[in-house]
């Protein structure tokens, strides 16, 4: 862990009062409109909150909106800036949210505070680096009873990596479990932060939420206006919307932006004009200008998804600046899968959802692949298998669209020997082995905090998962931090589920991309009555292809429906058969007919029947309906 490089200014609070059970919040502060905003840059705080899963960053950022009356009483709402049904419904933040706040200090002056609320599962790391990335200052909560866990560390080094001052609030203070002194030695002891300036709060009760607000007047430091006065604006989100076209979310760097102005981006070849800005509060609310420092949106004639690249540089088309800013960090998806239509009528209309998905989610790749077995559809990237997830249900719910998905995979390096590189996410590119020199599989180093009790069964897993324990760190008299490497293809699909199932929901994970190693990786195909079906092969790691094999023909035996002959189902490597299930024919009793008599009558028959079963699997073929596919791969 590097060490805490932030100046954090002594901050001495009164203990917070809490309000009597049912008894509202008192709201301080009149409700200010965006003509009252402050216009001096040396007012205005641009901050983040980041945190853990389910650490409180929506709770307190809906207290903040009360607060500050940025919502009204009638307006106010839990998880008030999760946008989505999606996030309401799983109680987690996808995107990330950005709200003007105006503040009445108690140095009476008021503050324009420009808030970014971010997402704390691990998948959408991006949208937090995204987000820091237009920010001066942060917001970190910890969860009183919880303490500082794995994705905590993770967002504090995504701070300091962008050197923003950092205010430290441990919440659900409230709560009986609360530990606010070993929290505030995890402080300082993992993260290098003083314990002592830790503000203690709950959201959901309200408690400490004034204090809070005067740490990020007193702690966060205003933006620097660049001397020369020329426009240099950052997209950092933007979404589309059918009537207005691409709405970009916009961080002011230096200069000002107004309604007719003429612009370019540095990665675009097309000019624009500027039809509307506008801060968020919280909903988007159209004004005269944004300027140095101000967070907002810009509706231009931009008309389709390709034309606005997260991270690009806005400036002035006749007065442009000289270079682009420093953009934020290339995303590169991690995890494939093929998405199809369910009706194949529908690809050019799921081809239409997903350029508008795109456009919303950097990370979220697609191209156009076909499969005998599917038809027609597209290759996709995704970060991880809940960003997989949340596109999938966003087409269903968004689009209206059935799709079925491919089982994930993830991008490999493949060295001829001829010399040739290449990188496959799809087992049907992969070459012939004959071909193959060698083959590299991503790895991840994951960081899995868990009390000590549960070290045994956590190495076990990661033994399981082909990886290599390389650290073992006591946190404090209840938690270990265990760091290791392990392929990424192995922890996709479970990895996550079983650790919070053997530790009782008490582990928690946070992983970072650790480069290529070489591995004996090889393709298995499943062959049903002799011919592969292509849709059900996968790059697996020799040492588990046996198991992933049987795994797969048992799987496929359930779903498949029994024909007239015996129907082999086969795992493949090559020409050598790994795994084997058999669906038994279907019997027709032919000497139903016969009433008595002799046996040799019979005997007939039945052999009768058995002739004509060889010649139908000679010359059959099975029809595999669509569900079996849709249940298999899903």
């Amino acid at each position: 862990m590097p060490p805490f490089r932030h100046s954090i200014l002594p901050f001495f609070l009164k203990p917070p009062i809490p309000p009597s059970s049912g008894e509202a919040i008192v709201l301080h502060y009149s409700l200010f409109t965006l003509h009252n905003l402050p216009v001096s840059v040396e007012l205005t705080r641009n901050f983040s909150i980041i945190a853990h899963i389910d650490h409180g960053k929506t709770t307190l950022s809906d207290r903040l909106l009360e607060y500050t009356q940025t919502v009204s009483q009638r307006e106010a709402q839990e998880q008030h800036l999760d946008s989505m049904d999606l996030e309401r419904e799983k109680g987690i933040t996808i995107k990330s949210h950005p709200v003007t706040l105006a503040f009445n200090s108690k140095d009476g002056k008021t503050y324009k505070l420009n808030l970014l609320d971010t997402p704390g599962h691990v998948d959408f790391s991006y949208e937090v680096s995204r987000s820091l990335a237009a920010c001066e200052g942060a917001i970190l909560i910890i969860d009183a009873a919880q303490g500082v866990e794995a994705q905590t560390m993770a967002n504090v080094n995504l701070a300091m990596e962008q050197d923003l001052a950092i205010v430290p609030v441990l919440n659900k203070i409230d709560l009986p479990a609360a530990d606010v002194d070993r929290c505030r030695t995890q402080l300082e002891e993992i993260l290098a932060i003083p314990g002592d300036h830790a503000i203690p709060a709950s959201a959901k009760q309200g408690i400490g939420i004034e204090d809070i607000l005067e740490a990020v007047v007193a702690l966060v430091p205003p933006p620097v206006e660049n001397p020369d006065g020329l426009l240099r604006a950052s997209v950092f989100d933007s979404l589309y919307d059918a009537y207005r076209g691409v709405i970009s979310y916009v961080r002011v760097v230096s200069g000002e932006m107004k309604k007719g102005d003429k612009i370019k981006l540095f990665h675009t070849p097309t000019n624009y004009e500027i039809k509307e800005v506008g801060h968020f509060t919280p909903k988007m609310t159209k004004t005269e200008k944004l300027q140095t420092g101000d967070v907002g949106y810009i509706i231009a004639n931009m008309k389709s998804s390709a034309e606005v690249k997260i991270g690009d540089t806005i400036t002035h088309k006749d007065k442009p600046c000289p270079e682009p800013l420093a953009g934020f960090k290339e995303i590169r998806p991690m995890v494939f899968s093929g998405i199809y239509p369910i009706d194949t009528s529908d690809y050019e209309a799921l081809k239409v959802a997903m350029g508008k998905l795109q456009i919303n989610d950097a990370a979220f790749t697609f191209q156009t692949e076909s499969s005998t077995a599917l038809g027609f559809g597209f290759r996709c990237g995704f970060l991880g298998l809940l960003h997989m997830e949340i596109i999938q249900e966003r087409l269903r719910r968004e689009f209206d669209m059935d799709v079925i998905s491919t089982y994930p995979s993830v991008i490999y390096e493949v060295t001829k020997t001829d010399g040739e590189e290449l990188f496959v996410d799809n087992p049907s590119y992969l070459p012939e082995s004959q071909t193959i020199e060698e083959i590299r599989e991503p790895m991840v180093r994951i960081f899995i905090m868990l009390p000590g009790d549960y070290i045994g069964d956590a190495m076990q897993l990661i033994m399981e998962k082909r990886g290599e324990l390389e650290n073992t760190e006591t946190i404090d008299e209840f938690r270990v931090l265990l760091t290791a490497t392990v392929p990424l293809a192995d922890i996709l699909v479970d990895f996550n589920d079983r650790l919070k199932s053997m530790t009782k929901g008490y582990g928690s994970m946070d992983y970072e991309h650790a480069g290529y190693r070489a591995a004996n990786m090889v393709k298995m195909d499943m062959l049903i009555a002799g011919d592969p079906v292509e849709a059900f092969s996968t790059i697996v790691h020799r040492d588990k292809a046996v198991y992933r094999g049987r795994e797969l023909a048992a799987k496929l035996k359930e779903v498949i429906p029994t024909q007239m002959f015996v129907v082999a189902i086969q795992a493949a490597i090559g020409g050598n058969i790994i795994a084997r299930e058999t669906i038994s024919a279907m019997r027709k009793n032919v000497t139903a007919k016969c009433y008595g008599g002799d046996i040799s009558r019979k005997r007939k028959l039945l052999e009768k029947q058995k002739k004509g079963k060889a010649k139908m699997k000679a010359f059959g073929k099975v029809n595999i309906p669509q569900d079996a596919f849709i249940k298999v791969l899903k």
